[in-house]
């Protein structure tokens, strides 16, 4: 058995799979060349968690090892996930990985059956025994419902020379820091890795040996840098560093290799979808998939797809309701109330409204029904500025009724989910908190209608910060309406006269 010595940082490599389900060599060599030569790592780890391997047959997790054993070429080393629920086949998939040429095998607790410690000792211990391999303990309590205890790593980092080391999976510092107290001391040459993305800088200080992660799927380099100034001693730059990918560390720990293949696609190593159960939408909602984009862009990982502007506002708010079909000319003409309400600075949830009030029998109403003839019964089928009603959580309308119109034309089925849904029901909140507030008198909730043009930007991925912003803009939008008004009975007199009309 040659000398192995678990550090450094490691990816657990996603499994490319084809347009036909099957493992795709071409792009897993592509993804194994990407790690190693772009992003620097010191080793890469082959059907583990994040690379599915419980949805692998048997001769295709065989064929993934063999894959990056013979691409890997001795440049990094090859840690083989060969772990299953079973003893037998545990032995069996360690044993080809040995023949294959893997340098050492990471081996998951037995998962589904729940041993007992007892059993975990012997599973481990019988594992040793029969192959000749370096061994690699590997405990992720979160998918096996199993925990490795202290006393069982210490039993076999002491009694098995070839059990040389352990990743442990879990956001748990105080157990970390038990095996860093307790195993050290009696096994030096043990050597411990962080698999839980989300404490690797924490626990590089506190002595770990290195890392196997998600995320080093497509931010290696990052994680390469900050075991470096660890090793160093430089603390603060390695926590200023973290923190620069924090957030992603996140985003990868809640979507595993769901969320690790996004980001690569993303960033242009195509690696394809996840085998099911594991899909997009469930597995990785579609707004922490924008989000997970808003990072990659933040450090450069991949070129901005919309820049976060404004939208287009001309100098007088009268030219912005074209799209209901209200010139500025029919607002100066008429008793029309016009507001605007701005909230949420220059993040993605920025909020801006633009809104009219007016009678139901007048210029306002007739653009109203218009463009209530316009919504559609299954909004997830909404392309372009449809407009909507805004209702209530009792999903009826509020009063006085109010159409939203979108600004920006939406593409896609999670743009609509934004505009249907947070936005829809802050605008709902802010209509009926003015009338409880009397800025709209109740006696005329029914007889006016209200129309809002509503911006939602495409990057925009906090529902809640969404809903916060466009309620705060439109209760804004609505006083400026309003403001130095005594009431609104002038909107239900005869119209004025333009001073201009039937002139020579």
């Amino acid at each position: 058995m040659g000398k192995f010595l678990p550090g450094g940082v490691s990816p657990a490599l996603v499994t490319p799979f084809t347009k036909n389900d099957e493992i795709d060599e071409e792009a897993y060599r592509k993804l194994i060349r990407f790690v190693i030569d772009e992003l620097g790592v010191t080793g890469i780890v082959p059907a583990g968690s994040t690379g599915e391997f419980s949805s692998l047959l048997w001769e295709e997790h065989k064929k993934i090892i063999e894959i990056a054993v013979d691409e890997a070429a001795g440049k990094v080393d090859v840690i083989a996930g060969t772990g299953t629920s079973g003893t037998k086949r545990t032995i069996l998939m360690t044993e080809y990985a040995k023949d294959v040429g893997a340098d050492a095998a990471l081996v998951i607790t037995p998962y589904y059956m729940k041993p007992t410690q007892r059993g975990l000792y012997q599973h481990y211990s019988e594992l040793a025994e029969k192959v000749d391999l370096p061994i690699m303990l590997y405990q992720l309590p979160a998918l096996t419902d199993v925990i490795l205890p202290r006393m069982v790593v210490e039993d076999l980092a002491v009694e098995h020379e070839n059990i040389v080391g352990m990743k442990c999976s879990w956001g748990n510092m105080a157990y970390l820091m038990e095996i860093l107290e307790r195993v050290k001391p009696v096994a030096p040459d043990f050597k411990i890795l962080c698999g839980w993305d989300e404490i690797v800088f924490p626990a590089l200080v506190a002595g770990v040996d290195g890392c196997i992660l998600a995320s080093a799927n497509f931010i290696g380099d990052h994680w390469v840098k900050i075991k470096k100034l660890v090793d160093s001693g430089k603390f603060v730059e390695a926590r200023k560093a973290e923190m620069e990918i924090h957030k992603l560390t996140r985003i990868a720990v809640k979507t595993g290799a769901t969320g690790a293949k996004e980001a690569l696609n993303m960033m242009g190593i195509k690696v394809r979808k996840p085998r099911l159960p594991l899909e997009i939408g469930g597995s990785i909602s579609h707004e922490l998939r924008s989000e997970l984009r808003l990072e990659l862009e933040r450090i450069g990982k991949i070129k901005k797809e919309v820049d976060i502007v404004l939208p287009d506002t001309p100098e007088k708010i009268e030219e912005r309701f074209g799209v209901v079909d209200v010139k500025p000319e029919t607002i100066l003409q008429n008793k029309l109330l016009v507001g605007e309400g701005f909230f949420g600075g220059d993040r993605p949830e920025m909020a801006h409204i633009d809104l009219l009030i007016g009678p139901r029998d007048g210029p306002v109403g007739i653009a109203f029904a218009k463009a209530i003839a316009m919504v559609k019964e299954d909004p997830s089928t909404v392309e372009g500025h449809e407009p909507l009603l805004a209702l209530l959580e009792t999903n009826e309308a509020v009063k006085p009724e109010t159409v939203l119109i979108p600004k920006v034309f939406i593409r896609n089925l999670r743009q609509a989910s934004m505009v249907f849904g947070p936005v829809q029901s802050g605008v709902a909140k802010a209509v009926t908190q003015c009338v409880k507030d009397g800025f709209i008198p109740e006696k005329y909730v029914k007889d006016l209608v209200i129309i809002a043009s509503v911006f939602v930007h495409p990057t925009a991925v906090s529902r809640n910060r969404v809903f916060v912003n466009n309620r705060k803009a439109t209760v804004m939008a609505i006083r400026n309406a309003v403001e130095g008004k005594p009431d609104l009975d002038f909107l239900f007199q005869a119209p004025a006269r333009h001073p201009l009309k039937n002139e020579p």
